[in-house]
């Protein structure tokens, strides 16, 4: 396996930010992963998985870890009468397109997720309603001991969470979905993406919701909204004049930006609402919130 060092993270993220991982390797099976995170764990490596990185912030000084992107097989699609069966690397939308082609229903809340099936069960991705818990029937997770298949409660999937860590990769994942007809399941995503492209920042570079919801009558964005930050920069980022719990990319933004924009959407809905926002982007390298 071809084993990389010095790969910048701005050209692997979709907010575009990030310093150089100092190793980085395009397995594309799940073998391959295992030896991968067998060389990782002789070498006391870190372990992270990029995906699409939509949801990530890596770290401006780069990332002490060896990063995988899934490729090969491992982003792979294949129809077993009801059941999708989908690489870890496989797109979202690319899977959403093989469930609709089969008539299968169930995952169009995808449509609103611009990331890969391994990220979707790393956090228990959600949108409009539905979410990973929902659909997914098993996941098969390699670490440098072997690979097992895990159940959703063996997974922990919980809102926007699971108690997967960093040297745990999922490298593949069964959705147990119903049928229905594609043009209902066509009809349907085509609403959704209307919504999505009307209350969020989809022609900007942002690496997706910046906060999970809180406990409150308010969703993170109207939070972020009733505090007067729309449209608020620091640096290059700012948080998106469009919907307040995304921070945009605006010009040359470096993560420190981005942080510090998280930092003080933070200190405001704590001060103007008593709420403390919990972040929903998955750090990569030396980064940290302070606390409040």
């Amino acid at each position: 396996m071809k084993i990389e060092d010095g790969v910048e993270l701005a050209r692997l993220t979709t907010l575009g930010t990030g310093g150089p991982a100092s190793a980085f390797a395009r397995p594309e099976s799940e073998q391959e992963v295992e030896e991968l995170l067998q060389w990782a764990e002789r070498r006391s490596l870190a372990v992270a998985v990029v995906g699409l990185g939509s949801n990530l912030l890596a770290a401006d000084d780069g990332v002490d870890a060896l990063v995988l992107r899934l490729t090969g097989e491992l982003a792979s699609v294949e129809v077993n009468g009801d059941v999708l069966r989908v690489g870890g690397g496989t797109a979202n939308a690319v899977a959403l397109h093989r469930a609709r082609a089969a008539g299968l229903g169930g995952f169009e809340f995808a449509c609103a997720i611009p990331g890969t099936i391994g990220g979707g069960v790393w956090m228990n991705a959600g949108a409009y309603g539905g979410d990973f818990a929902g659909a997914l029937e098993r996941a098969l997770v390699a670490t440098a001991e072997g690979s097992a298949w895990l159940t959703p409660a063996e997974l922990g999937l919980s809102y926007r969470h699971s108690e997967l860590r960093h040297g745990q990769v999922v490298v593949r994942a069964e959705l147990r979905l119903r049928p229905r007809p594609s043009e209902e399941i066509k009809a349907e995503v085509r609403e959704l993406n209307m919504r999505r492209k009307d209350a969020q920042p989809t022609n900007r570079r942002t690496f997706g919701s910046v906060f999970k919801n809180p406990e409150h009558e308010l969703s993170a964005g109207r939070v972020l909204e009733a505090c007067g930050l729309k449209g608020h920069r620091i640096g290059g980022a700012q948080i998106s004049p469009k919907h307040a719990n995304f921070i945009e990319n605006a010009d040359r933004a470096t993560t420190a930006d981005a942080l510090a924009l998280m930092a003080e959407a933070r200190r405001r809905a704590l001060e103007h609402f008593g709420v403390r926002l919990e972040h929903e982007v998955e750090f990569l390298g030396e980064l940290e919130l302070a606390e409040l």
